[in-house]
């Protein structure tokens, strides 16, 4: 995209440092989609999973209407060490803009308790399809 200036604008550039959500609402269909992924893939072990959140972001208000699994791995003993699969994450993308234009990846979430060392690339990549991502810890 180009400004009226004639600059090209980047399509995800930072958001404004003012820029605070001050509610975020997470649809129960989402919890219940998490909570089936981690005891599909990582029940009764200390593994966890990770996935991505969609819905909109309008006046300071996260509106998380769904998210989808995406295949996760990492080292046990360097967690900084990890596997996230791009291409799938790609892929449901694009399957789910099909299906619901409105809802944009706006988060990702992943099993707790805590915040882990490799979240922060996570996070990152996140980055690459909204500026500001929700993470939501689910323990």
């Amino acid at each position: 995209r180009e400004s009226s200036m004639g600059e090209v604008e980047d399509p995800v550039a930072p958001a404004p440092k003012s820029f605070e959500p001050q509610n975020v609402v997470v649809h129960p269909i989402v919890l219940l989609s998490a909570v089936d992924h981690y005891n599909r893939v990582a029940r009764d072990t200390k593994r966890r999973v990770v996935g991505i959140l969609l819905g909109e972001i309008s006046r300071g208000t996260y509106d998380i209407t769904a998210s989808f699994a995406v295949p996760f791995e990492e080292d046990e003993k360097d967690p900084s060490i990890f596997f996230l699969d791009h291409n799938f994450l790609e892929n449901m993308h694009g399957m789910f803009k099909k299906v619901n234009a409105r809802e944009k990846i706006i988060g990702w979430y992943s099993t707790g308790p805590r915040i882990r060392p490799g979240d922060i690339e996570i996070d990152k990549l996140i980055r690459r399809y909204t500026p500001t991502p929700a993470y939501v810890i689910i323990d």
